[in-house]
Protein backbone atom coordinates (compact mmCIF):
# COMPACT_ATOMS: atom_id res chain seq x y z
CA UNK A 1 0.00 0.00 0.00
CA UNK A 2 2.84 2.42 0.79
CA UNK A 3 4.28 1.66 -2.65
CA UNK A 4 0.89 2.54 -4.18
CA UNK A 5 0.52 -0.86 -5.80
CA UNK A 6 -2.53 -3.10 -5.82
CA UNK A 7 -2.17 -6.31 -3.80
CA UNK A 8 -4.52 -9.24 -3.09
CA UNK A 9 -6.71 -7.03 -0.90
CA UNK A 10 -6.50 -3.89 1.20
CA UNK A 11 -5.07 -4.36 4.72
CA UNK A 12 -7.50 -4.19 7.66
CA UNK A 13 -6.25 -2.76 10.96
CA UNK A 14 -8.01 -0.97 13.80
CA UNK A 15 -8.15 -0.21 17.52
CA UNK A 16 -11.13 -1.59 19.45
CA UNK A 17 -11.81 -0.12 22.88
CA UNK A 18 -11.34 -2.36 25.92
CA UNK A 19 -15.10 -2.24 26.41
CA UNK A 20 -15.55 -3.35 22.80
CA UNK A 21 -13.34 -6.40 23.39
CA UNK A 22 -15.26 -7.25 26.56
CA UNK A 23 -18.52 -6.99 24.64
CA UNK A 24 -17.29 -9.28 21.87
CA UNK A 25 -16.22 -11.86 24.45
CA UNK A 26 -19.65 -11.72 26.06
CA UNK A 27 -21.16 -12.26 22.61
CA UNK A 28 -19.08 -15.30 21.68
CA UNK A 29 -15.45 -14.44 20.95
CA UNK A 30 -13.24 -16.82 22.99
CA UNK A 31 -11.80 -15.18 26.07
CA UNK A 32 -8.21 -16.05 25.13
CA UNK A 33 -8.52 -15.09 21.46
CA UNK A 34 -6.57 -12.31 19.81
CA UNK A 35 -9.38 -10.35 18.15
CA UNK A 36 -7.26 -10.01 15.02
CA UNK A 37 -7.04 -13.78 14.67
CA UNK A 38 -10.75 -14.17 15.39
CA UNK A 39 -11.73 -11.81 12.57
CA UNK A 40 -8.77 -12.81 10.36
CA UNK A 41 -7.45 -9.28 9.89
CA UNK A 42 -3.92 -7.92 9.73
CA UNK A 43 -1.57 -7.71 12.68
CA UNK A 44 0.28 -4.49 13.43
CA UNK A 45 2.63 -4.41 16.43
CA UNK A 46 3.92 -1.33 18.23
CA UNK A 47 7.09 -0.38 20.05
CA UNK A 48 6.61 2.36 22.64
CA UNK A 49 9.05 4.25 24.83
CA UNK A 50 8.78 6.55 27.84
CA UNK A 51 10.02 10.12 27.40
CA UNK A 52 7.95 11.62 30.25
CA UNK A 53 9.46 13.64 33.11
CA UNK A 54 8.36 10.74 35.35
CA UNK A 55 6.70 13.00 37.85
CA UNK A 56 5.14 11.26 40.86
CA UNK A 57 1.77 9.57 40.26
CA UNK A 58 -0.23 10.43 43.34
CA UNK A 59 -3.87 9.60 44.08
CA UNK A 60 -5.53 12.75 45.42
CA UNK A 61 -9.11 11.50 45.71
CA UNK A 62 -11.08 8.33 45.01
CA UNK A 63 -14.80 7.63 45.06
CA UNK A 64 -17.02 4.86 43.71
CA UNK A 65 -17.24 6.78 40.42
CA UNK A 66 -13.79 8.28 39.80
CA UNK A 67 -10.12 8.61 40.77
CA UNK A 68 -8.26 11.93 40.75
CA UNK A 69 -4.51 11.51 40.40
CA UNK A 70 -1.42 13.16 38.97
CA UNK A 71 0.32 11.87 35.84
CA UNK A 72 4.01 11.41 34.94
CA UNK A 73 3.57 14.54 32.80
CA UNK A 74 2.54 16.71 35.77
CA UNK A 75 -1.18 16.79 34.94
CA UNK A 76 -3.95 16.29 37.49
CA UNK A 77 -6.61 14.10 35.88
CA UNK A 78 -10.01 12.78 36.88
CA UNK A 79 -10.43 9.21 35.65
CA UNK A 80 -14.00 7.97 35.64
CA UNK A 81 -14.66 4.32 36.41
CA UNK A 82 -17.34 3.90 33.76
CA UNK A 83 -16.23 1.65 30.92
CA UNK A 84 -14.15 3.42 28.25
CA UNK A 85 -14.64 6.89 29.70
CA UNK A 86 -12.60 9.96 28.79
CA UNK A 87 -10.56 11.54 31.61
CA UNK A 88 -11.08 15.14 32.66
CA UNK A 89 -7.93 17.28 32.77
CA UNK A 90 -8.09 19.42 35.90
CA UNK A 91 -4.71 21.10 36.35
CA UNK A 92 -1.33 21.45 34.65
CA UNK A 93 1.90 21.84 36.59
CA UNK A 94 4.24 22.63 33.69
CA UNK A 95 3.02 25.96 32.35
CA UNK A 96 6.05 28.28 32.48
CA UNK A 97 9.63 28.32 31.24
CA UNK A 98 10.83 27.69 34.79
CA UNK A 99 8.65 24.62 35.40
CA UNK A 100 9.51 23.33 31.91
CA UNK A 101 13.25 23.50 32.61
CA UNK A 102 12.78 21.37 35.73
CA UNK A 103 10.67 18.85 33.84
CA UNK A 104 13.09 18.80 30.92
CA UNK A 105 15.94 17.89 33.26
CA UNK A 106 13.91 14.87 34.38
CA UNK A 107 13.40 13.64 30.80
CA UNK A 108 16.55 11.56 30.92
CA UNK A 109 17.72 9.05 28.33
CA UNK A 110 18.21 6.14 30.70
CA UNK A 111 18.04 2.65 29.25
CA UNK A 112 15.00 1.69 31.32
CA UNK A 113 12.85 3.95 29.12
CA UNK A 114 13.01 1.23 26.44
CA UNK A 115 10.95 -2.01 26.85
CA UNK A 116 13.94 -4.30 26.31
CA UNK A 117 12.39 -7.39 27.89
CA UNK A 118 9.28 -7.13 25.75
CA UNK A 119 11.39 -6.72 22.64
CA UNK A 120 13.54 -9.75 23.49
CA UNK A 121 10.44 -11.86 24.11
CA UNK A 122 8.08 -10.68 21.36
CA UNK A 123 10.10 -9.23 18.50
CA UNK A 124 11.33 -12.58 17.08
CA UNK A 125 7.70 -13.81 16.99
CA UNK A 126 6.55 -10.65 15.20
CA UNK A 127 9.22 -10.96 12.55
CA UNK A 128 8.75 -14.72 12.09
CA UNK A 129 5.03 -14.12 11.57
CA UNK A 130 5.64 -11.34 9.04
CA UNK A 131 3.84 -8.67 11.06
CA UNK A 132 4.05 -4.95 10.35
CA UNK A 133 6.00 -3.24 13.14
CA UNK A 134 5.58 0.40 14.07
CA UNK A 135 7.65 2.67 16.30
CA UNK A 136 5.47 5.08 18.27
CA UNK A 137 7.05 8.53 18.34
CA UNK A 138 5.64 10.99 20.87
CA UNK A 139 6.10 14.68 20.09
CA UNK A 140 4.40 17.77 18.68
CA UNK A 141 1.41 19.99 19.44
CA UNK A 142 -0.93 17.26 20.67
CA UNK A 143 1.43 15.90 23.31
CA UNK A 144 2.24 19.38 24.51
CA UNK A 145 -1.30 20.69 24.88
CA UNK A 146 -3.04 17.46 25.91
CA UNK A 147 -0.56 15.77 28.20
CA UNK A 148 1.71 18.45 29.61
CA UNK A 149 0.68 22.10 29.39
CA UNK A 150 -3.03 22.43 28.57
CA UNK A 151 -4.71 23.72 25.41
CA UNK A 152 -5.22 27.35 26.41
CA UNK A 153 -1.72 27.63 27.83
CA UNK A 154 -0.12 26.22 24.68
CA UNK A 155 -2.14 28.27 22.20
CA UNK A 156 -1.35 31.49 24.05
CA UNK A 157 2.32 30.55 24.38
CA UNK A 158 2.52 29.77 20.65
CA UNK A 159 1.80 33.46 20.10
CA UNK A 160 3.60 34.98 23.08
CA UNK A 161 6.44 32.52 23.87
CA UNK A 162 7.07 30.54 20.68
CA UNK A 163 10.61 29.69 21.73
CA UNK A 164 9.25 27.84 24.80
CA UNK A 165 6.84 25.73 22.77
CA UNK A 166 9.41 24.97 20.08
CA UNK A 167 11.84 23.83 22.75
CA UNK A 168 9.19 21.38 23.95
CA UNK A 169 8.62 20.08 20.41
CA UNK A 170 12.39 19.77 19.91
CA UNK A 171 13.03 18.06 23.23
CA UNK A 172 10.31 15.44 22.78
CA UNK A 173 11.48 14.60 19.26
CA UNK A 174 15.19 14.51 20.07
CA UNK A 175 14.54 12.03 22.86
CA UNK A 176 12.40 9.86 20.61
CA UNK A 177 15.06 9.78 17.92
CA UNK A 178 17.84 9.00 20.41
CA UNK A 179 15.97 6.14 22.08
CA UNK A 180 14.71 4.63 18.84
CA UNK A 181 18.21 4.87 17.37
CA UNK A 182 19.30 2.77 20.34
CA UNK A 183 16.54 0.23 19.62
CA UNK A 184 17.38 0.16 15.89
CA UNK A 185 21.11 -0.26 16.55
CA UNK A 186 20.33 -3.21 18.82
CA UNK A 187 18.82 -4.99 15.82
CA UNK A 188 15.14 -4.35 16.47
CA UNK A 189 14.14 -2.90 13.11
CA UNK A 190 10.64 -1.64 12.36
CA UNK A 191 8.67 -0.77 9.23
CA UNK A 192 7.38 2.70 10.01
CA UNK A 193 7.17 5.42 12.60
CA UNK A 194 3.91 7.04 13.58
CA UNK A 195 3.16 9.95 15.85
CA UNK A 196 -0.05 11.37 17.28
CA UNK A 197 -0.44 15.07 16.64
CA UNK A 198 -4.11 16.10 16.68
CA UNK A 199 -4.09 19.52 15.06
CA UNK A 200 -7.80 19.97 14.39
CA UNK A 201 -11.25 19.72 15.89
CA UNK A 202 -14.68 19.92 14.27
CA UNK A 203 -14.57 22.02 11.13
CA UNK A 204 -11.18 23.67 11.56
CA UNK A 205 -7.65 23.56 12.97
CA UNK A 206 -6.28 24.81 16.27
CA UNK A 207 -3.92 27.17 14.45
CA UNK A 208 -3.31 28.57 10.99
CA UNK A 209 -1.30 26.96 8.17
CA UNK A 210 1.22 29.79 8.58
CA UNK A 211 1.76 28.89 12.22
CA UNK A 212 2.06 25.22 11.29
CA UNK A 213 4.78 26.09 8.77
CA UNK A 214 6.71 28.33 11.15
CA UNK A 215 6.49 26.31 14.39
CA UNK A 216 5.58 22.66 13.87
CA UNK A 217 6.42 21.65 10.32
CA UNK A 218 10.20 21.75 10.91
CA UNK A 219 9.85 19.05 13.59
CA UNK A 220 7.50 16.95 11.48
CA UNK A 221 10.07 17.20 8.69
CA UNK A 222 12.86 16.15 11.03
CA UNK A 223 10.88 13.04 12.06
CA UNK A 224 10.11 12.21 8.44
CA UNK A 225 13.77 12.59 7.50
CA UNK A 226 14.78 10.31 10.40
CA UNK A 227 12.41 7.62 9.14
CA UNK A 228 13.51 7.94 5.53
CA UNK A 229 17.18 7.82 6.54
CA UNK A 230 16.40 4.45 8.15
CA UNK A 231 14.70 3.25 4.98
CA UNK A 232 11.21 3.18 6.50
CA UNK A 233 7.94 5.13 6.29
CA UNK A 234 6.48 7.98 8.35
CA UNK A 235 2.77 8.14 9.20
CA UNK A 236 1.01 11.05 10.87
CA UNK A 237 -2.10 10.63 13.03
CA UNK A 238 -4.11 13.81 13.34
CA UNK A 239 -7.70 13.86 14.50
CA UNK A 240 -10.01 16.71 13.59
CA UNK A 241 -10.38 18.70 10.40
CA UNK A 242 -6.91 19.39 9.01
CA UNK A 243 -7.92 19.88 5.37
CA UNK A 244 -6.25 23.32 5.23
CA UNK A 245 -2.94 21.83 6.43
CA UNK A 246 -2.78 19.05 3.84
CA UNK A 247 -0.66 20.89 1.23
CA UNK A 248 1.98 21.55 3.88
CA UNK A 249 1.74 18.04 5.38
CA UNK A 250 2.30 16.53 1.93
CA UNK A 251 5.19 18.92 1.32
CA UNK A 252 6.75 17.74 4.58
CA UNK A 253 7.15 14.29 3.02
CA UNK A 254 4.78 12.38 5.29
CA UNK A 255 4.06 8.98 3.69
CA UNK A 256 0.77 8.14 5.40
CA UNK A 257 -2.11 9.92 7.10
CA UNK A 258 -4.80 8.76 9.50
CA UNK A 259 -7.56 8.70 10.72
CA UNK A 260 -9.35 11.05 8.24
CA UNK A 261 -12.07 11.87 10.75
CA UNK A 262 -15.37 12.12 8.87
CA UNK A 263 -17.40 13.69 11.68
CA UNK A 264 -14.86 16.51 12.00
CA UNK A 265 -14.97 17.40 8.31
CA UNK A 266 -12.30 15.29 6.59
CA UNK A 267 -13.08 14.32 2.99
CA UNK A 268 -11.34 10.99 2.34
CA UNK A 269 -12.45 10.74 -1.28
CA UNK A 270 -11.30 14.29 -2.00
CA UNK A 271 -7.95 13.60 -0.37
CA UNK A 272 -7.58 10.41 -2.42
CA UNK A 273 -8.27 12.34 -5.62
CA UNK A 274 -5.78 15.10 -4.85
CA UNK A 275 -3.04 13.31 -2.92
CA UNK A 276 -3.67 9.59 -3.38
CA UNK A 277 -0.52 9.08 -5.41
CA UNK A 278 1.62 10.51 -2.59
CA UNK A 279 -0.20 9.66 0.66
CA UNK A 280 -1.18 6.30 2.07
CA UNK A 281 -4.61 6.85 3.59
CA UNK A 282 -5.76 4.90 6.63
CA UNK A 283 -9.30 5.38 7.94
CA UNK A 284 -12.00 7.67 6.64
CA UNK A 285 -14.79 5.21 7.50
CA UNK A 286 -17.21 6.90 9.91
CA UNK A 287 -17.10 5.14 13.30
CA UNK A 288 -20.50 6.62 14.17
CA UNK A 289 -22.08 4.26 11.62
CA UNK A 290 -20.46 0.99 12.71
CA UNK A 291 -23.47 -0.03 14.84
CA UNK A 292 -25.88 0.69 11.97
CA UNK A 293 -25.55 -2.31 9.59
CA UNK A 294 -27.20 -0.84 6.51
CA UNK A 295 -25.49 2.54 6.81
CA UNK A 296 -21.98 1.20 7.40
CA UNK A 297 -22.28 -1.24 4.48
CA UNK A 298 -23.36 1.68 2.27
CA UNK A 299 -20.38 3.71 3.49
CA UNK A 300 -17.99 0.84 2.73
CA UNK A 301 -19.50 0.28 -0.71
CA UNK A 302 -19.30 3.97 -1.55
CA UNK A 303 -15.77 4.69 -0.36
CA UNK A 304 -13.62 1.57 -0.45
CA UNK A 305 -13.71 0.93 -4.25
CA UNK A 306 -12.38 4.46 -4.83
CA UNK A 307 -9.94 4.58 -1.92
CA UNK A 308 -8.32 1.25 -2.87
CA UNK A 309 -7.49 2.29 -6.45
CA UNK A 310 -3.77 1.90 -7.20
CA UNK A 311 -3.12 0.82 -3.62
CA UNK A 312 -2.38 3.41 -0.96
CA UNK A 313 -5.29 2.58 1.37
CA UNK A 314 -5.62 0.73 4.69
CA UNK A 315 -9.12 0.03 5.95
CA UNK A 316 -9.87 1.39 9.41
CA UNK A 317 -12.47 3.39 11.26
CA UNK A 318 -11.94 7.14 11.39
CA UNK A 319 -10.63 6.74 14.93
CA UNK A 320 -11.29 3.47 16.78
CA UNK A 321 -14.02 0.85 17.31
CA UNK A 322 -16.50 1.86 20.04
CA UNK A 323 -18.33 -0.58 22.31
CA UNK A 324 -21.59 0.10 20.44
CA UNK A 325 -20.32 -2.29 17.73
CA UNK A 326 -21.58 -5.84 18.30
CA UNK A 327 -19.72 -9.01 17.37
CA UNK A 328 -22.30 -9.68 14.66
CA UNK A 329 -21.89 -6.19 13.19
CA UNK A 330 -18.10 -6.50 13.21
CA UNK A 331 -18.23 -9.84 11.38
CA UNK A 332 -20.46 -8.29 8.72
CA UNK A 333 -18.17 -5.25 8.37
CA UNK A 334 -15.05 -7.39 7.91
CA UNK A 335 -16.80 -9.68 5.40
CA UNK A 336 -17.95 -6.67 3.38
CA UNK A 337 -14.51 -5.05 3.42
CA UNK A 338 -12.83 -8.25 2.25
CA UNK A 339 -15.32 -8.53 -0.59
CA UNK A 340 -15.20 -4.90 -1.71
CA UNK A 341 -11.53 -4.44 -0.85
CA UNK A 342 -10.21 -7.29 -3.00
CA UNK A 343 -8.32 -6.57 -6.21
Amino acid sequence: MYEHREADRIPIVDDPWMGTLRRWRREGMPADADWRDFFDVDKLEEIGIDISPRMPETILEETDRYIIKTSPWGVTMKHFKEEDSTPEFLDFKITTAETWEKAKAQMTLSDDRIPWETLKREFPKWRADGRWIRADFWFGFDVTHSWMMGTENVLIAMMEEPELIEDMFRTYLDRCMTLFDRIWDAGYHFDEIMWWDDMGYKGTTFFSPAMYRSMLQPYHKKAVDWAHNHGIYAQLHSCGDIMTLLPDIVATGVDGLNPLEVKAGMDALGIKKQYGDRLLLRGGINAVLWDKPEEIVAEINEKVPILKENGGFVFSSDHSIPSSVSLENMKAIIAQVKQVGSY
